[in-house]
């Protein structure tokens, strides 16, 4: 459930998103992340959860986060759709599952479930039919792998951490850590004054990203990963593309064709292959989620 919620959100930034396609993008993702950042804090207090301090090469990982599934992430999308419809973005990312399913096991330990296995690439399938294709040249393609490793080393990075800090602590700290990054791109890049050439429309689309599509989603996203494991977990990324189109019925007003309908239906059946049956983590995974989900002393 989290992690669908979490999927639900990233799917519904889609139209939010392209308020933004003429705003500074450093400095509006910069603040983004920024007042993401101070909610998750406050949040995580309230809720009686302590956010630990990196330590060691911790660090490398969660710097790795930020830099790759935050940072990067949207620098590969924006710069992408310069050279390829959106569709081939999309349907690149639409491949994490694969990817996840795949070396997500294998970094937890485990060796990939071929039940995962099979259910990723029937969830890919069903997403690639939603998004459709589109066309392109060689740096699209390019924008577009850089984009699938970013969304999967979003999760994949995690892993390692995940067992010390918990869903909020990853959270809180990949956040900080893009605003840093993402600051000093925009200083370099768009001068100081960019965060005063936001327009309205602008703030507002970055405050719901701030607020539902980063502070909710990347809480629930990694205390999802957490309680079903890697692999489980990215199936549920086929439930963006989802949102995504559900969305654009209540923003257009336009029915999906066919094709999209067809998609929905074979991601649903994506998702009942690998999500039924007994937890991929087993018994070792169980004890895990009660270190992972515990709030600190």
């Amino acid at each position: 459930m989290r992690g669908a919620l979490a999927m639900s959100f990233v799917g519904s930034s889609v139209g939010v998103s392209d308020a933004l396609v003429d705003a500074p993008l450093f400095a509006a993702q910069g603040l983004r992340y920024a007042a993401a950042a101070l909610l998750l804090l406050v949040v995580a207090r309230m809720v009686g959860v302590r956010v630990l301090a990196p330590a060691g090469v911790e660090w490398l990982w969660l710097v790795g986060v930020a830099a790759s599934g935050l940072v990067l992430f949207n620098v590969a999308v924006v710069r992408g759709v310069e050279h390829a419809e959106p569709a081939v973005i999309a349907v690149a990312v639409a491949g994490a599952p694969v990817a996840i399913g795949l070396l997500g096991p294998l970094l937890e330990g485990r060796a990939p479930r071929a039940q995962l296995l099979v259910a990723a690439g029937v969830v890919t399938a069903g997403s690639v039919l939603v998004e459709g294709t589109g066309a392109t040249d060689a740096a699209g393609v390019g924008w577009a792998a850089v984009a699938l490793a970013c969304e999967a080393g979003f999760t994949l990075l995690a892993l390692p951490v995940l067992v010390r800090h918990g869903a909020w602590g990853v959270s809180v700290h990949t956040v900080w850590i893009a605003t840093v990054l993402l600051a000093a791109l925009s200083l370099a890049t768009e001068g100081h004054d960019a965060v005063s050439r936001l327009e309205r429309d602008d703030v507002l689309a970055v405050g719901y990203l701030a607020v539902v599509v980063t502070t909710a989603a990347f809480a629930l996203w990694y205390s999802a990963v957490a309680h079903l494991g890697a692999g489980r977990a990215a199936l549920l990324c086929g439930i963006a593309p989802v949102a995504a189109a559900t969305v654009g019925i209540a923003t257009t007003g336009h029915w999906p064709g066919l094709l999209v309908w067809v998609g929905l239906a074979v991601i649903a059946g994506g998702l009942a292959i690998g999500l039924r049956g007994a937890d991929d983590r087993g018994r070792d995974g169980r004890r895990e989620r009660a270190v992972l989900l515990e709030p600190a002393p």
